[in-house]
């Protein structure tokens, strides 16, 4: 069996979709011949943990390797699971340490964990390295180490670095060291892989020296054995369940749905009573502000963090799923881990998102209703739309191809066929 040293500081047991996209790798990669070590964080404060996705490593047998460090994370170890702060607080904590630390502040960790696996990688024999990012800093430190050790290197782009929607730079220096550290990263590695085509043009773009064939494109999807016997409850009424499930981040807000529910609520009161909105995840105070403000408490349903089996549950108990991006600088690379695990579900996603890869996505997954993130008029007549439809029964069917097409494990093959061009000979 070929060896791949994995690199990724999100990881069970942390929560939330981050980890997703790397566990799922790693759980399928054995059934294509190939044997992952994980080298990722130790004991962090984050502000979610998920103790059933630790059980899934150890169902399937995948070998982790822990590297503590000073990283803010790991520095608020000690407080384990950790509120998370109101948006306004995010940004001045992001734009601070985007100020201070360059590419990112898990630099430290980044560097602890190159020593490791320089320990590693001197007393046992692997094929390739794979460095999910971000962080940015690991794929700086193990760049470097591929020289070192003469192993491919081959880095998975979950957002963008350069210039991607949560970039901050107080200087143009501070912009010019972003571009010069990925630049000399990329020259480094031996393939890029993303998760959409957006996020490839804009590589191809900002470093020609790359080419078509050095980028590969290999999507977010769904673990089909999440849904399996995952029964869920029987509904105790006759109201359309519309559920959001995952964190609102710095380009999600819940207020333009609300606010759109609250225009349909005056307007047309006997179809809003027959609509619920669920909210599965973390929510902050201020939007729970918001739906006391609207007086909608009747009306919306919050679930807090659940465990992933348990947010897959309240999806298949939703009627529609409904997720929103909002208008940013370099949205169009965004691609949430989401938008594929609700097309798992197979259910109608309502969403309300600008022109870029999630709206590709759900263009080509067809069970979809669009509108712009903004336009608080036009949700409202789409929530009126989908009263209409799921009364005759017409909700949007998803194209079935596509659903299996963004299977994990087909996935994993994708992404472990790029692996086998570098092995040697």
């Amino acid at each position: 069996m070929y060896k791949a040293l994995v690199v990724a500081y999100y990881y069970p047991p942390m929560g939330l979709s981050g980890v997703q996209r790397t566990l799922k790798f790693t759980k399928f990669m054995k059934d294509f011949n190939w044997e992952p070590t994980v080298l990722t964080t130790s004991t962090a404060g984050y502000f979610a943990h998920d103790n059933t996705l630790e059980e899934e490593i150890a169902n399937n047998g995948i070998k982790v390797v822990r590297v503590g460090a000073n990283d803010p994370n790991s520095l608020l170890r000690n407080f384990g699971t950790i509120r998370i702060p109101s948006e306004w607080i995010r940004k001045i904590y992001n734009r601070v340490t985007q100020t201070i630390f360059i590419p990112d502040n898990k630099k430290s960790w980044a560097k602890k964990a190159a020593k490791k696996a320089r320990e590693i990688l001197s007393s046992e024999k692997y094929d390739l390295i794979f460095v999910t990012i971000p962080p940015f800093s690991s794929f700086v430190e193990f760049s470097q180490l591929k020289k070192e050790f003469n192993i491919p290197l081959i880095v998975d782009y979950r957002d963008l670095w350069y210039k991607s929607y949560f970039s901050f730079y107080l200087t143009p220096l501070h912009k010019l060291s972003h571009k010069k550290l990925e630049y000399n990263s990329l020259m480094n590695s031996d393939r890029v892989i993303v998760t959409n085509r957006n996020i490839k043009e804009r590589l191809l773009s900002d470093f020609p020296f790359l080419t078509f064939e050095d980028i590969v494109i290999v999507r977010h999807g769904y673990d089909l054995s999440d849904f399996e016997n995952n029964n869920p409850a029987p509904k105790e009424n006759d109201k359309i369940i519309i559920t959001h499930s995952g964190n609102f981040i710095e380009y999600t807000t819940p207020e333009y749905l609300l606010r759109a529910y609250k225009m349909l609520k005056k307007e047309k009161p006997e179809i809003a009573s027959k609509i619920e909105l669920h909210f599965v995840g973390l929510i902050s105070k201020n939007y729970i502000s918001l739906i006391k403000r609207l007086k909608l408490e009747s009306n919306v349903k919050l679930h807090g963090y659940l465990n992933h089996k348990e947010s897959i549950k309240k999806l298949l108990e939703s009627d529609v799923l409904w997720m929103m991006i909002d208008n940013r600088k370099s949205i169009e690379a965004i691609l949430p881990g989401k938008t594929l695990e609700y097309a798992g579900a197979r259910k109608p996603i309502f969403a309300n998102i600008p022109d870029g890869a999630a709206k590709i996505v759900l263009e080509d997954y067809k069970a979809s209703v669009i509108t712009e993130p903004k336009d608080i008029n036009k949700i409202k007549e789409c929530l009126i739309d989908i009263y209409k439809m799921h009364k005759m029964n017409n909700l949007p069917k998803c194209d079935e191809e596509f659903v299996e097409n963004h299977d994990r494990k087909k996935l994993t093959e994708l992404l472990v066929k790029e692996f086998q061009f570098f092995l040697e000979a």
